[in-house]
């Protein structure tokens, strides 16, 4: 069973996928009169006001801005300003455009064009994707019975991209006889997914549609049902599940699961021994599974045990038992198991894992002889395997200052073989296999990293810096040996992202080498509001306790610069979605600290947006945030507000970035902020504001496209210290 899943403020997307991919790029100007401006004949655009009023808890508050929404995003006026906002940063950032071609051309050069997933064997095919040259997209093939057997592609979605300047694929599911593909496909970047079907066996496509998904499919084992989530097309949010019969139309679909409740978000999937599909039903605080057995496609949902406020749970399945990982008198989570039929009465679970102060419980496999566990512990992550014949306990060794360790692709639960990600700041990633019973273990693949490169010549460390409160806040550190020098004179570069539980882990990245060669300082900032130390490092994150997460994150900074790791007039902050809000934050309280910041699809207009229930979201988030129709809760968030807080003031240097189509946080969000921190700023130090117009949430799609948007917000900085080349 995966981790828990959270449908918050941030790219949908695999743990190992890079941060910095929430970067946004703008459209070049396409009006050929725009071609001989320069920076100093485009000016930065400045927005009209228009005074609404709002009141709250007898508090008015007037927003010059709110004009800017558009629901539509249709608005004439709307889209010329943001045009001109593109045309002024690609005005001003044009003599950077030979460094940025440099960046482009070095990062993409580290990357293997021809490379493939590592294949897995199931139902007695081996699956596997690849990619091939220039191309953008995955291929997804399989091989029957052996790799030595000739490939069979199922699906290029290279091909399903053309034509379309955003493409994505999110699921891709076959039928448990082998025969029949389903998948799902977003070309808006609204994450409204159409999900069709393909007879593998002729290659044909069914005339089946199902659209405003939310890409999320599973099959019964009928081979002739799927089951899918329909979303609501305001709020984006999934609430309805519906079972659909292969060859009929949408309009005739079963609706089994209707969630009436919208601060719960809906998830299905199948567990790993095929027997059985399930409904998770999660909210911040809250979560409850339902199930069905796979072979009765036709039977009622089922609770696995009540829905009670406050208590989170997932499962995994071994023969007659669930084994349960949940937070019943366990803040880190302990694991339990019960027999099947009687896992509603919580009296009769049984405690396999006990909860443990300092060790929080983030996942668990159970396999045929073996139960996984994966844990962390001070900030680290420990993989430990349990004999279920024994009772034999052995722990997998790492040695990494900082690194990340994961389960990867497990398919199945009759095997002896444990497949698991490593990754650290110095060590591109590897999936490597562990024989559960002899320890031998092998590396499967491990990320190339074509061109000019040694591990050896970087250096990574973990360090604690203590908080104002005295809080211990760890921090993850990487930079290249023979370009630091522990004096205060290297460039920072901060990172954090801070909410929702989410643990930002120290993994290697072949793209942050252009930072790391040029004497950068590379630092992720592991604050309260994520998890790195168990679940009360979230819960002092959050809520009412939101301000220790920005002024974690200050701490940090200046901790680094009095070690010497940084100079003080050479800090770049960054953070993307919520991580975006910190960035907001932390320029209304400490503005000085930093040379530049880049906030990437940031929310930043807390108040407004937790305050209108229409918008993507909101009402899932009132336990993260807090509900604005509490008092308590508006004025607390209202004291943080980025938006709400912007005053006459200096600013360090800023490049935001959005995407018009971004489901997760409005493009007006960013765009207002934009407008009044141009109005309020006290001095002239750079503000860029870049809207990709074709994108959403997680930036241009495409292996390599991302590289073009990563290298302008490295170039930005890079200007900022002087770097050209």
């Amino acid at each position: 069973m995966a981790k828990l899943n959270y449908a918050f403020r941030f790219a949908k997307s695999g743990m190992m996928v890079s941060f910095i991919s929430l970067i946004i790029s703008g459209c070049a100007p396409s009006n050929k009169a725009t071609e001989n401006m320069t920076s100093e004949t485009i000016k930065a655009p400045v927005a009209k006001k228009v005074p609404y009023e709002m009141i709250q808890h007898g508090h008015k508050r007037i927003d010059n801005y709110y004009w800017m929404r558009d629901d539509t995003r249709e608005d004439k006026e709307i889209l010329a300003h943001l045009a001109a906002e593109n045309n002024y940063v690609d005005a001003q950032m044009a003599h950077t455009q030979p460094l940025q071609d440099t960046l482009f051309t070095e990062m993409t050069g580290r990357l293997k064009k021809d490379d493939a997933s590592v294949p897995y064997e199931k139902r007695g095919y081996w699956w596997y994707n690849r990619y091939e040259g220039d191309n953008e997209y995955a291929i997804y093939a399989r091989k029957k019975s052996s790799l030595k057997n000739t490939e069979e592609v199922i699906l290029d979605a290279n091909v399903l991209a053309e034509g379309h300047e955003y493409f994505s694929l999110d699921s891709v599911a076959v039928s448990t006889n082998n025969n029949l593909l389903a998948y799902s496909t977003d070309t808006e970047s609204r994450r409204l997914y159409t999900i069709e079907f393909k007879d593998l066996t002729t290659g044909e496509l069914y005339q089946d549609k199902l659209v405003n998904t939310s890409g999320s499919i599973v099959w019964a084992n009928d081979n002739k049902t799927v089951f899918y989530i329909k979303k609501d097309v305001q709020t984006l949010l999934g609430y309805q599940v519906f079972r659909h019969t292969l060859g009929t139309s949408q309009e005739q679909d079963k609706l089994v699961y209707q969630e009436n409740d919208t601060t719960f978000y809906t998830d299905i999937g199948k567990t790993r021994d095929n027997k059985t599909i399930y409904i998770n039903h999660d909210s911040t605080l809250t979560t409850g599974v339902s199930v069905i057995s796979a072979d009765m496609p036709n039977a009622e949902f089922k609770l696995i045990t009540p829905i009670t406020t406050g208590h989170e749970y997932d499962f995994d399945q071994h023969n007659d038992w669930y084994y349960i990982r949940t937070n019943k008198d366990a803040q880190n989570f302990k694991l339990v198991k019960v027999k099947r039929k009687d896992s509603a009465d919580i009296s009769k679970w049984q405690d396999v894992i006990p909860h443990r102060e300092n060790v929080y419980f983030e996942d668990f496999i159970v396999f045929e002889n073996h139960l996984v566990l994966e844990e962390k512990e001070n900030g680290n992550t420990q993989i430990r395997v349990i004999n279920l014949t024994t009772n034999e306990v052995t722990s997998l060794p790492f040695n990494d200052a900082a690194y990340v360790a994961t389960f990867d692709t497990n398919p199945t639960s009759d095997t002896g073989k444990l497949r698991y990600y490593y990754s650290s700041l110095t060590t591109p990633g590897a999936v490597m296999e562990v024989d559960l019973n002899t320890f031998s273990s092998k590396t499967l693949k491990q990320d190339e990293v074509l061109g000019k490169f040694d591990s050896n010549w970087y250096q990574s460390e973990r360090v604690f810096v203590t908080a104002r409160d005295g809080k211990k806040v760890p921090v993850s550190i990487v930079y290249r040996k023979d370009k630091f020098k522990k004096d205060g004179t290297n460039p920072l570069y901060q990172y954090a992202y801070g909410s929702y539980g989410i643990i930002v882990e120290p993994y290697f990245s072949a793209s942050r080498l252009s930072l790391l060669d040029r004497g950068f300082i590379f630092a992720i900032a592991h604050i309260r509001g994520g998890q790195m130390l168990g679940r009360s490092w979230y819960e002092d994150g959050k809520m009412f306790n939101k301000i220790n997460t920005y002024t974690d994150f200050i701490d940090v900074t200046k901790s680094l610069t009095e070690q010497k790791y940084g100079a003080e007039d050479k800090v770049f902050a960054i953070g993307g979605s919520a991580g975006g809000l910190l960035m907001g934050a932390i320029i209304n309280m400490e503005p000085d600290l930093y040379r530049g910041v880049a906030a990437h699809v940031p929310f930043v207009d807390v108040v407004t947006t937790m305050s209108d229930a229409s918008i993507p979201l909101t009402t899932g988030e009132y336990d993260e945030w807090g509900n604005p129709a509490n008092k308590d809760s508006y004025e607390y968030m209202l004291s943080y507000s980025p938006y709400d807080q912007v005053k006459a003031q200096d600013y360090p240097n800023l490049l935001v970035t959005t995407g018009l189509h971004d489901s997760q946080v409005q493009y007006f969000e960013p765009m207002k902020w934009v407008a009044k921190l141009r109005d309020m700023k006290t001095n002239d130090n750079k503000l860029y504001f870049q809207t990709n117009m074709d994108a959403g949430h997680g930036g241009a799609s495409g292996r390599f496209r991302r590289y073009k948007e990563r290298a302008l917000e490295y170039a930005f900085f890079m200007d900022l210290v002087g770097i050209n080349k």
